[in-house]
C-alpha cells in the first residue's frame, strides 16, 4: 500500500482510468485501486488520505471462511456477492455465503454466523442488518480469535479487525448536495419525499444524517419520510402511501429499490413528467434508470471492490500480514453526463451472474 499526496492526483485519475478500463473489458486484474484509507477513528471522517489498494496475490492457507449478508433481494447484494466471490477465487481460499432473508431478521443473522462458526469458519465478514445488535456476537468472536470484517453497513463495535466500507452518511450527503445544485436554478421550493431505508440499520441512520445535512440551508425540503425493508414490495407500499397523502412532491428520493419502483409508481399515476427520481446508493436498475432519463443520478460507492476488499482484508488477517483497518473507495455521483465512462464491474456484477452461496466449501463431514 502506497499513500500518495495531493500532489499525485493527476496520476491517481490516470490510473483509474487506466484500471477500470481492463476491468470492464473482463480483465482480472481489478488493481491497484484508488481508495481512501480511515484514520482509527470507525465514523469516517477523520485522518483521511487517498492510497493506492493492491492485494495479496494468493493465501497462505485454503483459509475456510463465511460471509453474512441481509438478503440477496436486490442486485446491491449481488454485487457485493460478486466481489466476494471473486476474490475468495482468486486468493485461493474457501467461502461460505449467507443472507439472512431481510433487515427484520436478526436472529437470523446471528444464527448464521454462529453456526458458520461452530463448523469451523477461520473467520467472518458481516454485511450487517443492525448497527448495534451485532456487537455481543463480535466481542464473543473477538474472545475466540476469529477475525470479524465489517463490510458496506457498518457496525459500532470495536472489536471489528477491520472495515471495507464507505461512509454512508458521505453517500446521503453526496445525493443531498447533488439534489440541492440540481434544484438551485429553480424560483421556488422543491418537496421532497425521502425513504432512506430500513429503520435502525447503520447504513440507514449515517444516510440520513448526511442527506439532512446537505439540504440545510437550501431551497429543498423533505415533506415525507418513510422507513422500510429494501424488498421492491414495501418500497412500492410506503410510495403509494405518500403520494396518496402528497402528489404534488417534486422529488422522490430513496434506496436504490425505492428509485427503481418509483418508476413504475410515477407512471402509473401520470406524474412521470412533474416528480424526478434519485437513489443514494448504485444498482442495474438505477443503471438502466440514468441511462433511459428516468432517474436523475445516484452516488455509487463500487460495491464490488468493497467486496473484494473485505476479502483481503480478512485472509491478510489470517495470514498475520499487514492490512489497513478502514479503507473504501472514493465516492462519485452517475448521471446522464458520465454514465457511459462507468466501470460497470467495480459497481454491478456482470449480466447473469446468480447468486452464489459457495466456493470450493467442502461440507460438514466430507473428508
Amino acid at each position: 500500500m502506497m499513500r500518495c499526496s495531493l500532489t499525485t492526483l493527476i496520476s491517481i485519475l490516470l490510473l483509474k482510468c487506466a484500471v477500470v478500463t481492463v476491468y470492464a473489458q473482463g480483465g482480472v486484474s481489478w488493481y491497484p485501486f484508488p481508495v481512501e484509507v480511515q484514520g482509527h477513528s470507525i465514523d469516517g471522517e477523520k485522518e483521511k488520505s487517498i492510497a493506492f489498494y493492491s492485494p495479496l496475490k494468493a493465501a497462505q492457507k485454503t483459509w475456510r471462511i463465511c460471509t453474512s449478508f441481509p438478503h440477496m433481494k436486490d442486485s446491491y447484494w449481488l454485487a457485493v456477492n460478486f466481489g466476494v466471490v471473486s476474490e475468495a477465487r482468486r486468493l485461493g481460499i474457501n467461502l461460505e455465503v449467507h443472507e439472512a432473508g431481510g433487515y427484520d431478521h436478526l436472529q437470523t443473522q446471528l444464527q448464521q454466523i454462529r453456526k458458520c462458526v461452530e463448523e469451523g469458519s477461520n473467520g467472518v465478514i458481516i454485511g450487517a442488518i443492525s448497527y448495534k445488535g451485532l456487537d455481543d456476537l463480535v466481542e464473543e468472536l473477538h474472545n475466540k480469535g476469529i477475525p470479524v470484517i465489517d463490510v458496506i453497513n457498518g457496525m459500532s463495535s470495536s472489536r471489528v479487525a477491520a472495515r471495507s466500507l464507505v461512509s454512508f452518511e458521505e453517500m446521503g450527503f453526496s445525493a443531498g448536495t447533488y439534489l440541492a445544485q440540481l434544484h438551485a436554478t429553480s424560483n421556488s421550493p422543491a418537496k421532497v419525499a425521502w425513504f432512506p431505508g430500513p429503520e435502525g440499520a447503520g447504513w440507514v441512520l449515517a444516510g440520513d444524517l448526511g442527506f439532512q445535512k446537505a439540504l440545510m440551508g437550501s431551497d429543498v425540503n423533505i415533506v415525507a419520510k418513510r422507513y422500510g425493508d429494501t424488498g421492491k414490495l414495501v418500497q412500492t407500499a410506503l410510495l403509494n402511501e405518500v403520494l396518496d397523502m402528497q402528489p404534488d412532491i417534486d422529488y422522490i428520493v430513496g434506496t436504490a429499490v425505492t428509485a427503481s419502483a418509483a418508476i413504475k409508481v410515477l407512471r402509473a399515476r401520470g406524474l412521470s413528467d412533474q416528480v424526478k427520481i434519485l437513489a443514494y446508493y448504485f444498482t442495474p436498475e438505477v443503471y438502466r434508470g440514468i441511462k433511459r432519463g428516468q432517474i436523475v443520478g445516484a452516488p455509487t460507492d463500487s460495491a464490488v471492490i468493497q467486496g473484494r476488499i473485505a476479502v483481503d482484508q480478512l485472509v491478510r488477517v489470517l495470514d498475520k500480514k499487514t492490512f489497513i483497518r478502514h479503507v473504501g473507495p472514493e465516492i462519485y455521483v452517475v448521471d446522464q453526463k458520465n454514465i457511459n465512462a462507468l466501470a460497470r464491474l467495480t459497481s454491478l456484477a456482470p449480466s447473469g451472474f446468480r447468486a452464489t452461496y459457495s466456493v470450493g466449501v467442502r461440507l460438514k463431514g466430507e473428508d
